[in-house]
């Protein structure tokens, strides 16, 4: 059974989550993938499995959390459904395939590649570089093919798809807001064919564990999609009343300290 702290602590992370994917666009695993590391060591999984198995457990929390996300963004007219459907072929097929490769790498090697990409992500957040006025959404296969890079990248750092999407739709000049609750619909597809590929590729291994199934922690998912399933709406609200750029800089300063806390914890 899972003890009280945990229990809360899972409660707490989703409820963050939730407001954080519907105010950026993004599915949450920047912030669940570290934090879900060091509960797993707190907890004593083994340490050559901890960050697999926040990967898969992330993925699969994002699957409710960008359903939600995405509901409140459209209610506000703010996600493009052309995009959703040229793209999703090519991010369901290279979420899947990176799963695999996921697998096979080691969880210090995850962990230090998923501690420079928060760090990317927190340089381009502050740098927030405009896109020439003359670049427009390409057609399928422009997004078929970008979506086959933001879905392998995604699975392999277990994230919603938003920290690459808003950047790639924005550089094509489409409006922040719907650039964010694009992103969010996005999430979707990209967590669903994750979902899956973590399942598979956890099966054989054996983590001794409560309702644990491949490398996806079900307790966990559970509780986390319960409340980021409730706060999602919320922080959809915010992103259209506040100033999302002053946002994205503050929360580039978190991935900072959530990337030092990652390398801390596998080191």
């Amino acid at each position: 059974m899972l003890e009280l702290e945990f229990i809360f602590a899972y409660i707490a992370l989703g409820s963050v989550v939730g407001v954080l994917a519907g105010l950026l666009g993004i599915g949450g695993g920047l912030l669940m993938v570290p934090a879900l590391t060091s509960l797993f060591i707190w907890q004593g999984y083994p340490l050559e499995q901890v960050v697999h198995l926040a990967l898969g457990t992330s993925m699969a929390s994002i699957v409710l959390t960008s359903v939600s996300s995405m509901r409140a963004h459209n209610r506000r007219g703010g996600v493009i459904w052309p995009v959703v459907k040229n793209i999703s072929p090519g991010i369901v097929l290279g979420a899947f395939l990176a799963t695999f490769l996921a697998a096979s790498l080691s969880g210090v090697f995850l962990a230090v590649f998923f501690a420079c990409f928060l760090v990317f992500v927190s340089i381009q957040m502050f740098l927030n570089k405009k896109p020439k006025p003359s670049r427009s959404i390409p057609g399928f296969w422009g997004l078929f093919s970008a979506g086959t890079g933001i879905g392998g990248f995604s699975a392999l750092v277990s994230i919603g798809g938003g920290t690459l999407t808003v950047p790639y739709l924005s550089w094509h000049n489409v409006d922040v807001k719907q650039a964010i609750g694009t992103s969010a619909a996005i999430g979707l597809p990209i967590s669903l064919a994750g979902t899956v590929g973590y399942l598979i590729n956890g099966w054989s291994v054996d983590i001794n564990g409560w309702l644990i199934f491949g490398f996806v922690n079900l307790p966990a998912v559970l509780l986390i999609s319960a409340l980021s399933f409730t706060t999602a709406p919320l922080g959809a609200k915010l992103a259209h009343s506040l100033p999302v750029p002053v946002l994205k800089k503050g929360f580039a300063v978190l991935l900072l300290v959530l990337a030092a806390r990652m390398l801390l914890s596998v080191s």
